[in-house]
């Protein structure tokens, strides 16, 4: 319990200090701290416990005015922390217990799939490892951080052509999620010829254009968007793939602006859901996305309609 209790502490100054000189570079320290004390608190079989064992620290430390003075907002961002890795720690703790199963020793893939996807810091990871007496693939572990940063430079560099306005991880999500979107279109409204005419993507929402001759229904829209949550909480792995275009086509990927494409190029699949000819960056599971939900359809030009969407 104590190791809880200073977890929270050190994060309850965390969230102050970022109030005050918005010091966003914490926020990765911030989630660790709050992670750990979450597992920590769940083998003690206590859940939803973060706000109410950081209420005593605001009255031991009265005389730092400004925590006192950000009270609400502090308890506010460590319960949103909590109940957002708290949707995903059941799902992790599935995944460790099924790449863990009769190993002696986890792969670095494995480790990094649950960083990426889950949120589990290595530190976690290499504690439930311990505790079953098996070691992890830490080198691994590194070479795919490696490749996955190299991918985010790339990004920043301005070499991707998705449509993204950064390599944000907001933004990264909000892509994952215009290829489910528009896949569910050409389903909902039985259409396999409707394509991507123009996407926009930034971390605060995705905007897709594509061809379709009318206003979708209410109704359509909620199926739309069901059709996207349910691949979302069904957590479908994504995958990505090199091959020549040809080889692409052949498997079914689709894809638009053909003449761009070199010789080589990623195919992303969404589980069995979606395949596209892609640049990236995606996240390597949708069970990171949160809630899909439509916010605005207009027309874009004759013939394309538009449609604006956001992440809960």
């Amino acid at each position: 319990m104590r190791i809880i209790a200073d977890h929270i502490k050190a994060s309850v100054f965390i969230i102050a200090d970022r109030i005050i000189p918005s010091n966003s570079e914490q926020g990765y320290v911030l989630r660790r701290l709050i992670r750990r004390a979450v597992r920590y608190g769940r083998e003690l079989g206590i859940k939803n416990f973060i706000s109410k064992v950081a209420e005593p620290i605001f009255e031991i430390y009265e005389d730092y005015g400004h925590l006192l003075q950000n009270k609400e907002q502090i308890l506010k961002e460590l319960e949103k922390e909590e109940e957002k890795f708290n949707k995903t720690l059941e799902k992790g703790m599935r995944i460790f217990e099924k790449i863990s199963e009769n190993k002696d020793k986890i792969k670095g893939k494995d480790v990094f799939l649950l960083y990426q996807s889950y949120g589990f810091p290595i530190e976690i990871t290499k504690e439930l490892a311990k505790e079953k007496g098996i070691i992890i693939d830490e080198e691994g572990f590194q070479q795919e951080l490696q490749k996955h940063q190299k991918l985010s430079q790339t990004a920043s560099a301005g070499k991707f052509k998705s449509g993204l306005a950064d390599n944000k991880e907001a933004t990264t999500k909000l892509h994952t999620a215009t290829h489910l979107l528009l896949q569910a279109l050409k389903i909902v409204l039985k259409d396999e010829n409707i394509i991507q005419k123009g996407s926009n993507i930034t971390a605060e929402r995705l905007r897709l254009d594509f061809n379709f001759d009318r206003k979708l229904t209410e109704e359509e829209i909620k199926e739309v968007e069901d059709l996207v949550n349910a691949q979302i909480q069904a957590s479908c792995e994504v995958t990505r793939e090199e091959m020549s275009l040809e080889e692409a086509k052949k498997k079914g990927a689709t894809g638009i602006f053909e003449n761009k494409y070199g010789d080589v190029v990623s195919v992303y699949s969404i589980g069995d859901f979606s395949k596209e000819i892609c640049a990236g960056p995606h996240v390597k599971n949708t069970c990171e996305l949160g809630t899909f939900k439509i916010k605005k359809q207009e027309s874009s030009s004759a013939g394309v309609r538009r449609i604006k969407a956001v992440l809960e």
